[in-house]
């Protein structure tokens, strides 16, 4: 086995770790019936892409990495259809038609699956619904656009394996410049919408600089994947010849990072748990000194406040699981605040979230025998 194919197998053994250590964290804090689109998306995401790893082997050990392109007028002319090679070339043609599709699909039900995140993430702050909105019809737009362009562009359809004559270059699956073009101009579009939804929320945190930047690029693994698409696009139109097999090695790395990035703010907190020994305090959201706020391993993402004491805080926090397994939520509607059953109790099962959204009374003091108290309520995402 050539060692781009172990890598691609190893990768894939990695993308399908990341992700059940993702489901086994939501798992825990929320139960099997609570969890969410996000992640059934990233789920089936594996689907795809345990196909497009299957075909990227099967392209290079069984039709060489050949295919109906990198031939001249001439060469088309002389290859038998009887030949072997002739056989490779369009068993690799059909190969790259079913390889972008289900490479596209990987990529696509990752972003899915990123936006439907950040609509939970952001489900109590203002301003962000008609964001996430436009980010739901601008990856299914821009995801039936390359599905039908893979599968239309070149008419008819058995052109896409045609070796002589020469069937052109939207019939030549392995270098059709509207393949690479549109996937790659549609890819950073889509990629750049989504780290915008999240960075300014995040930069308006109430944290030092290091941890803002951090919690930056834990959200901006995006900007990875666009570069690997870049870089694969590159080669594919750079070299004709050699690109296309090295073009589907950069498609099963591209998937990689794209699962592994998207995953990083789901796992962030358990992945703090474990380097936080390593790290220190750069992991930790809470600064040395003790104070009124999210517990360790929350994050406060934004404040406001209103000029009646009352301040309210858009914060990171925890899930209070009572201890026959229910669940509370706070919810905001921007003007006041509606608890959703009772506070945990002491004997509640306090889970920590990696990334959720609340809005909280950064303040809110109770009489108590003449001494002031302090109470935090918490909400589940």
């Amino acid at each position: 086995m050539a060692s781009s194919e172990v890598e691609g197998f190893t990768l894939l053994g990695l993308s399908i770790a990341i992700v059940l250590i993702r489901t086994l964290i939501r798992l825990r804090q929320v139960g099997i019936r609570n969890l969410a689109a996000d992640d059934y998306f990233m789920l089936g995401a594996l689907v795809p892409y345990i196909a497009e790893t299957a075909l990227a082997h099967d392209v290079v050990a069984r039709y060489n990495g050949l295919t109906n392109s990198g031939l001249t007028d001439a060469e088309r002319a002389a290859l038998s259809p009887d030949s072997e090679e002739y056989a490779w070339r369009v068993g690799g043609s059909k190969v790259q038609v079913a390889g972008w599709c289900v490479y596209v699909s990987v990529i696509w039900f990752v972003k899915a699956s990123l936006c439907t995140f950040y609509s939970r993430l952001t489900e109590s702050v203002n301003g962000y619904r008609n964001r996430i909105i436009s980010g739901y019809v601008l990856i299914g737009a821009s995801y039936l656009a390359l599905i039908l362009s893979l599968l239309l562009s070149c008419q008819p359809f058995h052109h896409f394996w045609q070796i002589h004559p020469n069937p052109g270059n939207l019939c030549q699956p392995a270098i059709s410049k509207v393949y690479v073009l549109l996937t790659v101009i549609l890819n950073v579009l889509t990629d750049v919408y989504l780290i915008l939804i999240p960075i300014p929320m995040l930069w308006s945190a109430r944290l030092p600089t290091i941890k803002k930047l951090s919690l930056c690029v834990v959200f901006s693994g995006a900007i990875f994947v666009m570069t690997a698409g870049l870089l694969r696009g590159v080669l594919i139109l750079k070299d004709p010849i050699n690109g296309p097999k090295q073009g589907s090695s950069w498609a099963v790395r591209e998937s990689f990072v794209a699962v592994a990035t998207s995953n990083l703010p789901m796992i962030w907190g358990w992945l703090q748990t474990r380097l936080k020994p390593f790290l220190g305090s750069l992991l930790s959201s809470q600064s040395g000194k003790r104070r009124e706020g999210p517990s360790a391993g929350s994050i406060m993402l934004a404040n406001t406040n209103d000029n009646t004491g009352r301040g309210r805080c858009t914060t990171l926090v925890s899930v209070n699981r009572d201890a026959d397994g229910s669940t509370h939520a706070l919810r905001t509607d921007g003007q006041g605040m509606d608890y959703d059953g009772e506070h945990a109790s002491g004997g509640g099962i306090k889970k920590e979230v990696a990334i959720s959204v609340s809005s909280t009374l950064a303040q809110s003091t109770h009489s108590d025998s003449g001494k002031g108290a302090s109470r935090k309520y918490n909400h589940n995402f």
